[in-house]
């Protein structure tokens, strides 16, 4: 899998949630594309990854 332009070695068959667990990413500021498409928040536990999926995590920071 591939994870913003880097190969990643996690296992297959774990949801996006699984993923930002182990990323320590929290899901309410971040927005996940896989292959291409935006995939609403509301399906992160049940999306599962495969192998060979392109992932992109867009996360938000507070600025000025």
């Amino acid at each position: 899998m591939i994870i913003n332009g880097k190969e990643g070695s996690f296992e297959t068959g774990i949801t996006i949630k699984e993923l930002l667990m182990k990323l320590e990413l929290n899901e309410k500021i971040v927005v996940i594309e896989i292959n291409h498409k935006i995939v609403p928040k509301k399906q992160y536990s049940s999306f599962v990854l495969n192998e060979g999926d392109k992932v992109e995590i867009v996360s938000f920071m507070a600025g000025g």
